[in-house]
């Protein structure tokens, strides 16, 4: 029996990237998925992969700061599969400038997706999981439910030109703190996981501009050649990570031999210590 069989999943931000690669490698592992992504197509391309490989997964488009969206993406999954048992808060973007630069609506932008975000998805799962932990004691039944908060070194250790993003992936360590305690009787895992530099399509290296629009905001997408060869270089392993290999530090998170770990930050980051 594969160790996630059975287990309902969500994942925001799982059309692309990081995102995916949670996404197929806990389906891979007989998670059911519900998978989400600002558009619809690459979500559902998504959820194309997972059925083909015989796993089952339905998409929840729209973007995680919608104010209907965290009831929506939870209801939606419970409708469909049953049960809520691993939230991924992986959903994001960054939006750089020194902060003397820095509108308020540039550091609205990242509290509202990093950590506002996550925080409401969380609260709309709080019902279903308090009543299922309930009748699971009542039958002295002891089940495992698992959080994964996505964070990043700029969050752990602070980043120039980033001190909205910083701010935001700094919440997300001490929402997971905090969640960490609250539910920690409910037999809820919530850890969080730190990224370092990762290969995406936000960090691939290219002196070529390329911008996408989220939430009605221009990101830039890659960074130019020269920076990424020298961020490179300050990695101990002397390169960035890949996505599987961010998605695997998610993952440790997601199965039963995490069951008595809570509150704690891994940093994926190829021996970056911040």
């Amino acid at each position: 029996m594969k160790k996630l069989e059975g287990k309902v999943a969500y994942i925001t931000g799982s059309g692309r990237g990081i995102g995916r690669a949670v996404a197929l490698k806990l389906a891979s592992d007989g998670a059911r998925v519900v998978v989400n992504d600002l558009d619809q197509e690459p979500a559902d391309e998504v959820v194309a992969e997972i059925k083909a490989m015989g796993g089952e997964a339905i998409t929840v488009a729209g973007s995680v700061t919608d104010d209907d969206f965290a009831e929506r993406f939870i209801n939606t999954g419970i409708d469909s599969f049953g049960g809520v048992d691993i939230i991924v808060n992986n959903a994001g973007y960054t939006w750089d400038s020194m902060i003397h630069k820095m509108g308020d609506e540039q550091f609205d932008a990242m509290i509202d997706v990093h950590l506002k975000a996550p925080w409401k998805i969380l609260k709309a799962a709080s019902t279903f999981i308090r009543n299922a932990a309930a009748e699971e004691a009542a039958e002295e039944r002891e089940v495992f439910r698992k959080v994964v908060n996505i964070s990043s070194v700029a969050g752990t250790g602070g980043n120039i030109g980033q001190s909205n993003y910083s701010s935001a992936k700094s919440g997300v360590l001490g929402l997971t703190k905090s969640l960490a305690k609250e539910w920690g009787r409910l037999r809820v895992n919530v850890n969080c996981v730190a990224f370092g530099f990762i290969d995406t399509r936000l960090t691939t290296a290219t002196d070529e501009k390329m911008t996408t629009v989220v939430d009605g905001n221009e990101d830039s997408l890659g960074i130019p050649k020269k920076v990424h060869q020298g961020v490179s270089g300050m990695i101990p392993l002397g390169r960035p990570g890949t996505v599987e290999e961010a998605a695997g530090g998610v993952y440790l998170f997601c199965t039963p031999e995490s069951n008595y770990v809570s509150g704690q930050t891994l940093i994926v980051g190829g021996g970056i210590t911040l």
